[in-house]
């Protein structure tokens, strides 16, 4: 759906690391790179691509989905992520009041962000 999201956060160095570490599951690795203030851009095959950049500007919380292939990407996803230092926001699992195949895990990165890994596809 999006080309690109862009949005500062307070630590690059802490939250580059962060958001390759914890996607790196769902095939997500740097396309480019410049200066810190410029930022980094990640992607995956579908070329939709996750910039951030440094700033001290405050940014109001911001909640990002991105897609899952499968199920067992979710589950990779929640487990990367906690190793690269996120707090828990929801564990992997079905959430039926979206609705029946909805399957994801939500966490809370560096900057308080909502990051959230779903698959739509009913289990293989």
């Amino acid at each position: 759906m999006f080309d690109h999201v862009k949005f500062g956060v307070s630590d690059y160095a802490a939250s580059k690391a962060f958001f390759l570490k914890a996607l790196e599951p769902l095939g997500v690795a740097i396309v480019s790179e410049g200066t810190p203030t410029y930022g980094v851009e990640l992607s995956a095959k579908d070329k939709t691509s996750l910039c951030l950049f440094q700033t001290d500007e405050k940014p109001a919380h911001l909640h990002l989905a991105f897609k899952a292939d499968n199920r067992g990407q979710v589950d990779a996803f929640y487990r990367a992520a906690l190793d690269a230092g996120a707090r828990d926001n929801g564990a992997p699992g079905l959430r039926p009041q979206y609705h029946a195949n909805y399957y994801a895990a939500f966490v809370i990165g560096p900057d308080g962000h909502n990051i959230e890994v779903v698959c739509n596809e009913p289990e293989a």
